[in-house]
């Protein structure tokens, strides 16, 4: 008699459980089709989110992925906060992107507070690029930063002693000066990547590389100096990008979107609880090396 009562229990409970989710499921559906909510089924635009430096984006390139072989999602939103980051994966970022639009789906960068060097770079892969008026963007350039600790190894006793097999295989070593030519070799190296970042730019905002280089010193620009010099589209907000983004794709306005999922971290419970941000906490899973190539604002 127990066990016959336990099991109706039971039975009551998952029927339960599985009628509220589908009300849930149906809630979560009409939202996204009044657009503004999440949507589940239907046409809609992807929002795909880059926050903080660009270090490793398997993740995000997965993503893209998954919305360009998802023949519901019409368009993407790339939602960018970043001051930039590592050269490859930024490059690996605009591939993704450009896929997307080689598969016909538009995409639409939406510049938060700051998409600067890289986060600029991944932006242009977009057919149109919205920021707010007081966005930090630009930044095109290429850093390679070094220390040199020679003169305290020498006080504090230390001899640090390199054997190698190669000319430059120490090149950027931190217990030595850095000699005439080893600048040379690096400067090389980085007037080849920053001239990388220039024909993104002319390409993707589909400006004369002399007019790209004119303002590819580093310099970072606000929304409006960067719209006036035709860096970007337009100045709006994210929804002013979302809406753009269907008119593209020839979807309604306002549209059904679909966007990831907040992650918790034990980042978050910190700053809720310090009540502020701590800088440098969330912007990057690994520290780049002295010796890598950034996109970044310095």
């Amino acid at each position: 008699m127990r066990g016959r009562t336990f099991r109706v229990i039971a039975a009551t409970l998952v029927i339960y459980v599985g009628v509220a989710a589908l009300f849930l499921v149906m809630g979560a559906a009409r939202r996204g089709g009044d657009g503004g909510g999440q949507a589940l089924f239907g046409p809609r635009v992807a929002i795909v989110e880059l926050e903080g430096m660009i270090v490793e984006v398997d993740d995000l390139v997965r993503e893209l992925r998954a919305h360009r072989e998802n023949p519901q999602v019409r368009a993407v939103v790339m939602r960018i906060n970043s001051p930039g980051g590592v050269v490859g994966p930024t490059q690996e970022l605009h591939q993704a992107l450009m896929r997307v639009r080689e598969a016909g789906k538009p995409v639409v960068a939406s510049l938060s507070s700051i998409a600067a060097s890289g986060g600029y770079y991944t932006a242009v892969a977009a057919d149109r690029i919205y920021a707010n008026p007081g966005t930090l963007t630009g930044s095109i350039g290429v850093i390679m930063q070094m220390a040199n600790v020679a003169d305290l190894f020498k006080k504090v006793g230390v001899d640090y002693v390199v054997v190698k097999a190669g000319q430059y295989k120490d090149l950027g070593s931190f217990s030595r000066p850095m000699t005439p030519e080893e600048r040379r070799v690096l400067q090389t190296l980085l007037d080849d990547v920053h001239a990388q970042f220039i024909d993104a730019v002319a390409q993707g905002r589909k400006l004369d590389r002399a007019e790209v280089t004119k303002f590819a010193d580093g310099r970072v620009f606000s929304g409006v100096q960067a719209r006036d010099l035709k860096m970007v589209d337009a100045l709006g907000s994210l929804e002013d990008a979302v809406n753009a983004a269907a008119k593209l794709a020839g979807l309604s306005v306002p549209p059904a979107v679909t966007r990831p999922s907040k992650r918790f971290s034990i980042f978050d419970l910190v700053r809720s609880q310090l009540g502020f941000r701590i800088p440098g906490l969330v912007v990057a899973p690994a520290i780049p090396t002295f010796r890598t190539l950034l996109y970044l604002m310095d």
